[in-house]
């Protein structure tokens, strides 16, 4: 059995970071909404500020099955066809 070693130094690996739009006006938000308390009102008023200050265009928002749950590829393929960038919330 593997064992992890928490006193190792880390190990730096090289990685890439999604491609930025120059501007967001009329990029297409997604959001993912996890089901904790709260967190579809964040969303739902984080994206409509983006909207009025930033000129995003709101497509969709999913909810997931509960926080501890990852996203269905089918969402995932979803959120791939109809946005540019998706922001996953949290609440509480």
């Amino acid at each position: 059995m593997p064992l992890f070693d928490p006193t190792s130094p880390p190990v730096a690996r090289a990685v890439a970071l999604a491609p930025r739009p120059a501007t967001l006006r009329g990029v297409r938000l997604a959001l993912v909404e996890n089901t904790k308390f709260n967190s579809d009102a964040l969303l739902e008023r984080l994206a409509a500020r983006l909207a009025r200050e930033h000129g995003l265009e709101p497509v969709l928002m999913h909810r997931k099955r509960s926080p501890s749950h990852e996203v269905e590829e089918a969402a995932v393929a979803e959120l791939r066809e109809k946005a540019d960038v998706v922001v996953s919330g949290i609440g509480d």
